[in-house]
């Protein structure tokens, strides 16, 4: 492979949770290949994450992933301009597997390493297939650990509008699911039951008549609680329609409010909730009402993967932000 420095090829390594991820991307959009290994089936069980198993997982599996990625891109390793790796938010111990993986890569390829804020590349992956996609957009990034509300107006200026007081939506949907033993991960658990359900049940939706953009979930998954208490005859489906539709009216209320605020013409989702069909459509709704341009990354890459590191990667590389062997984990990182 002939490189040049317009179409750069970088490695993205993504281990901040539990799924050990390997992209190879040329340039800004060509994907040479996207491995990804889910630890599900070993957290199950427990109900969620259990922070000890994933590192331990991401340590088995981390050199098979990547060297599957390489052959997959049909590259070698000479053919590597730089390594991204997410450095943070996330779990620290699986978050210094793919770091210390990418350092020893990064040595012994004489290459540079550049570190990914993990909520950045969840941003950045819809570059990958959209042209139209520019500054300025808002951002609704919707994940496990995150709910917040951005104003992008270019690459290293973003703007918080709003977060999540408490819970994030992601880990409302774990915890309800839980409460109603359907299984691990919530989201997609949640989203099938409430298929075969309907909304007849109103629970309630937080900070809606406040002049505010932040959002919260804590009060919400309570309420699931005491009602399946006092109403253990309920319908397991109908209690998931209901508690989705709240989570997805917060979450388009307050993206409503930014939009007449801020009159944005675009919006971007982001994060594993993204892949939720509800809230897709809802956006989708939103869009034909105001007459903005909505975009939405692939379900397949809404939740953790390594292209999405990669492209954010391509971003700092094009500015040759790189980061130094003393590279190590923030699992508190902000975009801020």
């Amino acid at each position: 492979m002939n490189q040049h420095e317009s179409s750069p090829v970088i490695v993205g390594i993504e281990t901040s949770c539990d799924e050990t991820a390997v992209g190879v991307l040329e340039g800004p959009k060509r994907v040479l290949s996207n491995v990804v290994v889910s630890q599900i089936l070993e957290h199950a069980r427990y109900g969620g994450v259990v922070p000890e198993i994933a590192s331990r997982q991401h340590a088995k599996l981390i050199d098979e992933v990547f060297q599957k990625a390489i052959a997959d891109a049909g590259i070698g390793l000479e053919d590597i301009s730089a390594v991204a790796v997410t450095e943070g938010p996330g779990l620290v111990g699986a978050l210094l597997v793919g770091i210390s993986f990418a350092k020893a890569l990064a040595y012994a390829i004489n290459k540079p390493i550049i570190a990914v804020n993990h909520l950045m590349a969840h941003i950045y992956v819809n570059f990958l297939f959209f042209e139209e996609l520019s500054p300025p957009f808002l951002v609704l990034l919707v994940s496990g650990g995150h709910t917040e509300l951005l104003e992008f107006r270019s690459y290293g200026d973003i703007v918080l509008l709003g977060r999540t007081r408490d819970d994030a939506a992601g880990e409302a949907f774990d915890k309800v699911a839980r409460l109603l033993n359907l299984g691990y991960p919530g989201g997609p658990a949640i989203e099938k039951a409430a298929e075969s359900g309907e909304a007849v049940y109103r629970f309630p939706r937080a900070l809606l008549d406040e002049d505010t953009f932040d959002f919260s979930f804590s009060g919400l998954k309570t309420s699931v609680l005491y009602f399946l208490k006092e109403h253990p005859e309920a319908k397991i489906e109908d209690v998931a329609a209901s508690f989705q539709e709240a989570v997805v009216d917060t979450l388009i209320s307050k993206l409503e409010h930014a939009i007449r605020k801020r009159g944005s013409k675009k919006v971007v989702l982001a994060g594993g909730v993204a892949a939720n069909k509800l809230l897709r459509k809802r956006v989708e709704q939103l869009s034909n009402k105001y007459g903005f341009q909505s975009f939405f990354p692939p379900v397949s890459l809404c939740t953790d993967n390594g292209i999405m590191v990669a492209r954010a990667g391509f971003e700092k590389y094009l500015r040759k932000e790189f980061s130094d062997l003393s590279l190590s984990a923030s699992p508190s990182l902000l975009l801020f």
